[in-house]
């Protein structure tokens, strides 16, 4: 499996700049609020992902008064060689190379350092719109399937284009009878993967949430598409005056959803802050199941303050699970060093402890 031996940071939020070595198991970094702690998180996530955990655009991750920022890694690959991976961000720019060499395309790389990561951020999968939640399952599928992650680009270009030709009013039929087409080819593999997605995680979740919270909750994930009334193009068919009347295309993947639910209501209603916690990372852990199934080996774990708003019962199982077999390389982040250390030091003794302060990371230890 790939593990994280080695990061460079530079320019990347608070971070000026930062060379540190790591653990292959896991991996501790303590300090308070707003240090940089989920910043080096998100550095570890941009380098597999080439993008932010979160939707935010690239220029906000520039270090003040600088004009971009680079990250680059050092991994010990699962055929056993090391490869050096480095992105560098600038205004409009964005350059990704292996072992010195560009990619041709920034998508052929993703999926090859499989990660996931838990962080206070995933209670928008709650409680905001199905777009982040189409997102999750962007980046899940993505990683596991690059025909998956072509459909989605390609589908989201029609769209885009189809809705401008709405927008501006003078609809050419024929051009828009190829973009349905075009569009209902990719819609299939996107919805075949969403659809199967959502049965994976279904038993998984479950299994994760009795763990976690010890409680006899029914949790259950819901998949709400347009596709499941029929074709794509027989929906966009079906809704044809709608989209002239609205100018921009009113059915379609753009609007499918997953539904969380508890005892058959939904989470973000009847959930408490520890059920919709436990919940939140129940779905992460079954994505981390789903995706070791996958690879055939574990991916990357972040766990960035997963003990907020977590008793000290549901912390223990869940650290339980942590330390279980198949468990691969780990980064976990806590303000409570104390907690961390005495949580960790049981667990392993193949550890490695950071502090954080304003942005510089010094081993301890």
């Amino acid at each position: 499996m790939p593990t994280l031996k080695k990061i460079v940071v530079q320019d990347f939020r608070n971070i000026a700049f930062q060379e540190l070595s790591f653990s292959p198991n896991v991996n501790c970094i303590s300090g308070n609020n707003g240090e940089g702690k989920t910043n080096l998180m998100d550095a570890v996530y941009y380098l597999s992902m080439t993008k932010s955990a979160f939707p935010t655009p690239d220029r906000f991750n520039w270090r003040f008064g600088t004009e971009g920022f680079t990250i680059g890694g050092t991994y010990a690959m699962d055929n056993g060689l090391e490869s050096r991976f480095s992105i560098k961000v600038t205004d409009g720019e964005k350059k990704l190379v292996r072992d010195d060499k560009p990619y041709a395309r920034i998508s052929e790389h993703i999926g090859v350092l499989p990660v996931v990561m838990v962080s206070p951020g995933d209670i928008s999968l709650v409680s905001e719109s199905g777009e982040e939640r189409r997102r999750f399952s962007n980046g899940v599928l993505s990683q596991m399937d690059r025909g998956y992650l072509a459909a989605v680009q390609t589908y989201n270009r029609l769209l885009a284009q189809r809705n401008k030709m709405l927008k501006d009013g003078s609809v050419d039929w024929d051009l828009m009878a190829v973009f349905d087409a075009r569009m209902a080819a990719a819609a299939v593999p996107v919805y075949e993967g969403r659809k199967r997605l959502a049965n994976e995680l279904q038993p998984v979740i479950q299994s994760y949430y009795k763990l976690i919270s010890g409680g006899g909750e029914e949790v259950s994930v819901d998949y709400r598409s347009d596709l499941s009334k029929g074709s794509l193009e027989e929906v966009l068919a079906a809704h044809r005056d709608r989209d002239l009347a609205l100018r921009y295309t009113t059915a379609g993947l753009q609007r499918d959803d997953f539904l969380f639910s508890m005892d058959g209501h939904p989470i973000r209603r009847c959930g408490s802050q520890g059920q919709q916690k436990s919940f939140l990372v129940s779905l992460k852990f079954a994505q981390y199941e789903i995706m070791r199934a996958s690879y055939g080996y574990a991916p990357i774990l972040l766990l960035d303050d997963v003990f907020d708003k977590l008793d000290m019962n549901r912390i223990g199982n869940l650290i339980g699970m942590v330390a279980g077999s198949g468990f691969g390389q780990i980064f976990i982040t806590d303000c409570n060093k104390v907690r961390l250390s005495g949580i960790v030091d049981r667990i392993t003794d193949d550890r490695a402890y950071f502090d954080t302060a304003g942005g510089v990371f010094t081993p301890i230890g």
